[in-house]
């Protein structure tokens, strides 16, 4: 066969194998309990199969419109009308899309121009900065402390220059499990409220927050609401991560200039599955109780690590926890991560991999979106560490 003579530039060519998938290869190789990943290891409601199985036998398995079911967008207004006071118009603000991160790549590359600028918060899910360099944008990156993760507005406010087309925004925040406050929100507002910055809201989480805190989403806040794309997940509030299924609502210029990119990346999305939510999404109580439902997991986690050497602080929202294991030893997380596969048979995510200049705070993020008997079997493991 005679070598090809082609040659390419790359448009990504600093993105390497994403460490979701260098440590899910390594724990399958080594047999290890995967706490790495962010998804469930059990079941969704049987209710919600049913309504899946139902639509599609009663012919839903054709195109649904682009935009998605009006059934299911009526019902996103009818959530986020309830929970945020925010009233979206289903037929020209809400999109139904392939998961969150479609969601999110299509805003990005429907308004992100060469030399644009765009402001990330590290640590970052890596999923943002490709896309922004995709579009031949510039991804602008501040590191958040590592004690809190709290946002430094000043600084934040440094960073903001003529060129700047686009913030990212992710709360409930993955990795860290903290959560923007109402006066994080309103700092942002006022920041971003004498330009034409356009705001992408990562809150795929949206229902997970603990301890009696609210999620502050940026549908709450006038400003914020006028120039934001809001992005969230079916998959991780329904423990259906592998349907892909997520949503995006925007005021309607906004929306449109999206649907431009959305109708020739995919056009619509999976059909009988957008006629089940609906359906299941009647019912508040199955979406509203999912704070409760794994502030337990969090809580069974934590209290078996109590006697443990690994210092943390609980999770205020998503399904992950962070534990400082600068106790336990000197490595590298990157090294101690793939120990504990390797050796005990445990994985994790280093957090150094979302971080500006794969900074190393000596954190390890765990899911705890499990069983209780994968819970108990991963704490085992790490109580005698």
């Amino acid at each position: 066969m005679l070598a090809s003579k082609n040659t390419f530039r790359s448009k990504l060519p600093n993105v390497k194998t994403t460490i979701f998938t260098t440590v899910g290869n390594l724990a399958r190789k080594h047999g290890a309990l995967d706490l790495s990943q962010g998804f469930p290891n059990f079941d969704a409601d049987p209710l919600l199969i049913e309504l899946v199985a139902q639509a599609m036998k009663k012919g839903h398995n054709q195109y649904a419109p682009m935009q998605g079911y009006y059934g299911l967008r009526e019902a996103i207004t009818n959530k986020i009308q309830k929970l945020h006071q925010r009233m979206y118009d289903p037929e020209n603000e809400i999109t139904i899309t392939v998961g969150a991160t479609q969601a999110i790549f299509t805003a990005i590359t429907a308004f992100v121009h060469p030399g644009d600028e765009v402001i990330v918060l590290k640590p970052a899910y890596d999923c943002y900065e490709p896309a922004i360099e995709l579009s031949g944008g510039i991804p602008v990156l501040l590191q958040l402390n590592n004690k809190d993760f709290k946002v430094d507005w000043n600084a934040f406010r440094s960073i903001i220059s003529p060129k700047t087309r686009m913030v990212i925004i992710n709360t409930p925040h993955n990795p860290s499990g903290a959560i923007f406050s109402r006066e994080d929100m309103l700092q942002l507002e006022e920041i971003l409220r004498p330009t034409n910055i356009i705001l992408v809201s990562d809150e795929v989480y949206e229902h997970i927050v603990f301890d009696g805190q609210e999620h502050e989403s940026a549908s709450r806040f006038d400003n914020l609401a006028s120039r934001s794309f809001v992005c969230a997940s079916f998959g991780k509030t329904f423990h259906v991560t592998g349907w892909k299924m997520g949503y995006c609502v925007a005021p309607a210029p906004l929306m449109k200039e999206f649907l431009k990119t959305h109708q020739f990346a995919v056009f619509s999305v999976d059909h009988p599955v957008q006629r089940a939510l609906a359906e299941y999404l009647r019912n508040e109580r199955n979406y509203l109780g999912l704070g409760g439902f794994y502030q337990q997991k969090r809580d069974f986690f934590l209290n078996r690590l109590s006697s443990s050497k690994f210092k943390f602080t609980p999770s205020h929202g998503t399904y992950f926890q962070l534990l400082d294991f600068s106790e336990v030893s000197s490595e590298s997380d990157e090294a101690l991560a793939e120990r504990l596969i390797i050796d005990h048979k445990l994985a994790c995510i280093p957090i150094s991999s979302f971080n500006l200049d794969h900074q190393d705070h000596q954190l390890l993020r765990f899911c705890f979106a499990k069983t209780e008997e994968t819970l108990e079997s991963a704490t085992n493991i790490l109580n005698k560490l």
